[in-house]
């Protein structure tokens, strides 16, 4: 819900108070150049107008003193003549001292949903948390409706945990990309099931595919963006790209395949659907035969072959090529898509994918994952039990977590800041397992490293950017405790085991059409068979090929090898 509201921009009519001479800080923002050489860059809609930016006369400086006293006159007339549902306070230096917030907080609370910084995100960096603060403005509204509505459940957020209902409906921007989030869980839980620990997550949906690192543990960012808004509030590191079983393959000017990240999406959806026109990765996939008609969803939704031939086609006339190597030229294409987000997690920081099990889930994982795998030079696969539903299943293994944070520059008497922070998470989450952590650089640096409180900050440096110097100076600039209370996992009964097979399927492979045995998961067996073939889940199937063998664990878990 907060995630399409934001998305789609159909969030609250929302107001951004800030100290007086800052009116415009969300417009201005960072002016970093996401595109270098692009002179037309665009820039997100805006979630606050102009019109709707106040200024109050207040001043606070870095270390907490008030330099200036707060002035509200008028602000409450003015916000309720712009007939705002919601308001976003975010004023200098509150997340050293959050006096002048917590008064406005008391003046404007009539008014609707009203946040303040010191809230939502008490770290430096006036943009980032000003950013964050509004979003969860923008869409808290809907969401403490929403939930108001549903009673007493288990909310999923962003780092891998839940909240309760109440907690969601204040902290709406701790929702934000919490699907994925389960689905990062889910694969982390069922591959522990199976012996691994280091993998990388690869969901690939409809729309969009996305991976994530986990070694042992998930990787979490405080940096991410969403529709190109900074969001500071502790995440799970997932990266997103558009490729997924919707993704629309096209020949561009220049005469060259492309594949997304524009997506059919669910309706008018793939050609093969029967009700879209444009050719997609699933419509791919069903003309090379690696999708089974009959049993798609178990038979409960009708996929029309004829359909995804005749889309594959119109795009083979254009590119000149018969119509198998135009669809599976569009796999390849989605496919180093996919590769890309990948190495964008792994290589690029400073991870080898070769030392890593692939965990394949999604409705179209299982059909890409060997060729992702051996793209990358990897040599193992996991596809778990339930892989279609995998996010669902992590929201259920998720831990019930929260997290605390405060700004500390330019301080050197920590404790007294970590006790604050504990004794809050002690109250808010009982018997939970406190755990600290700490964002630290060199002094002069403009980004941190976030390390466990006591950790080695210049190993960490040296393994992220490939350097480190130990004489330099060391500054912290955040603080941070989570607090972790842990959940009975659900049990998940034995999978059946069955004899022989499903019958074979004429698909093509390796660059012709082969003959190949179609089995159940429980028809795989404990021993390792060698492919190719093709495994029939309930919502997804996956490609076992030529080059690989597969067996079926005691939990159910698929684990393909490579020969």
């Amino acid at each position: 819900m907060a995630t399409n509201a934001l998305l789609e921009r159909k969030g609250a009519r929302t107001a951004f108070v800030t100290t007086a001479g800052f009116e415009d800080m969300l417009v201005i923002a960072r002016q970093n150049r996401r595109e270098l050489y692009n002179l037309m860059p665009r820039q997100p809609a805006r979630l606050v107008p102009e019109a709707l930016c106040f200024g109050v006369r207040e001043r606070t400086l870095y270390d907490g003193t008030v330099h200036e006293p707060l002035e509200v006159a008028g602000l409450r007339r003015k916000l309720e003549r712009a007939g705002v549902e919601s308001v976003a306070i975010c004023l200098l230096h509150s997340y050293r001292n959050p006096k002048h917030e917590k008064a406005l907080l008391r003046e404007l609370r009539e008014l609707g949903y009203v946040c303040a910084s010191h809230e939502i995100s008490p770290e430096f960096r006036e943009y980032e948390r000003a950013s964050t603060t509004v979003v969860n403005a923008y869409v808290g509204p809907l969401m403490n409706d929403y939930l108001s509505r549903l009673g007493g459940l288990s909310i999923m957020q962003s780092n891998g945990g839940f909240l309760t209902a109440r907690e969601a409906r204040k902290q709406a921007v701790r929702t934000i990309l919490s699907g994925p989030a389960g689905g990062v869980v889910g694969a982390l839980e069922m591959a522990r099931r199976s012996g691994f620990t280091r993998i990388l997550g690869f969901d690939m949906g409809g729309t969009s595919t996305d991976v994530s690192l986990c070694d042992g543990a998930p990787r979490e960012t405080v940096e991410a963006y969403v529709d190109g808004l900074p969001v500071r509030v502790p995440m799970l590191d997932i990266h997103t790209v558009g490729a997924g079983g919707g993704s629309i393959a096209r020949v561009d000017a220049g005469g060259l395949l492309r594949v997304g990240p524009e997506s059919a999406g669910a309706d008018p959806g793939p050609a093969c659907y029967g009700r879209g026109e444009e050719c997609t990765v699933t419509d791919a996939q069903v003309a090379l035969g690696r999708i089974k008609p009959e049993q798609f969803l178990s038979g409960g939704m009708a996929i029309h072959p004829h359909r995804a031939q005749e889309a594959v086609e119109r795009i083979a006339k254009q590119l000149g090529l018969p119509w198998e190597q135009a669809a599976a030229g569009i796999l390849r294409v989605a496919n180093a898509n996919m590769e890309r987000a990948i190495r964008a997690v792994s290589i690029e920081r400073g991870h080898d994918p070769r030392e890593y099990t692939l965990v394949a889930f999604g409705g179209g994982g299982g059909l890409h994952a060997c060729d992702l795998a051996a793209g990358l030079g990897m040599r193992t696969v996991l596809v778990p039990r339930f892989a279609e539903a995998l996010s669902a299943l992590g929201m259920l293994m998720a831990d019930n977590v929260r997290d605390y944070a405060t700004g500390v520059l330019g301080m050197s008497d920590f404790e007294p800041y970590f006790r604050q922070l504990e004794a809050r998470a002690a109250r808010e989450l009982r018997g939970a397992r406190l755990e600290r952590s700490a964002d630290v650089r060199y002094a002069g640096q403009s980004y941190e490293l976030t390390i466990p409180w006591g950790g080695d900050f210049h190993a960490e440096h040296k393994r992220v950017y490939g350097y480190a110097d130990a004489s330099r100076a060391v500054e912290v600039v955040t603080l941070r405790v989570r607090a972790r209370k842990a959940v009975v996992k659900p049990e998940i009964a034995p999978l059946a085991r069955e004899r022989g097979h499903c019958g074979a399927r004429r698909i093509y492979l390796d660059g012709r059409m082969v003959d190949v045995p179609l089995l159940r998961r429980g028809q795989v067996g404990g021993k390792l068979r060698r492919g190719p073939f093709l495994v029939l889940d309930y919502g997804t199937t996956i490609l076992v090929p030529a080059s690989w063998s597969a067996l079926v664990d005691r939990t159910g878990n698929l684990v393909i090898h490579r020969a």
